[in-house]
């Protein structure tokens, strides 16, 4: 019997409906990522609008962190295009972009 899980990532500020994007950004040296519908990505970004304008931009975006310091859910690119390449042939829901869920990772670890 074929087995069909769908995995659908909620927006996390009001949990209303599902997440387009996933949003970084950081404060007081900590860096934050948030899964937001594109209504509430907007309005995050216009929210913070004056501070950033109003700030100094001290680095470009980041590419992660090398060597070991990286965490369970840090994948390159190519990984994460197998991962959700997989997922698809193999009945699981995934979007084209943001976190891939831990169990789809999972998944995709115990089959290959």
């Amino acid at each position: 019997m074929a087995k069909k899980v769908t995995v659908t990532l909620v927006d996390d500020f009001d949990g209303a409906g599902a997440a387009d994007e996933t949003v970084e950004f950081g404060l007081d040296g900590v860096t934050y990522e948030i899964d937001l519908s594109s209504k509430n990505a907007a309005k995050l970004r216009g929210d913070l609008k004056q501070w950033v304008e109003a700030g100094r931009r001290v680095g470009g975006r980041r590419r992660g962190r090398s060597g070991s310091g990286r965490g369970r859910g840090a994948i390159d690119r190519e990984q994460s295009a197998a991962i959700r390449d997989w997922a698809r042939r193999n009945g699981h829901n995934v979007s084209t972009r943001g976190r891939i869920p831990a169990d789809v990772i999972d998944a995709f670890h115990a089959a290959t």
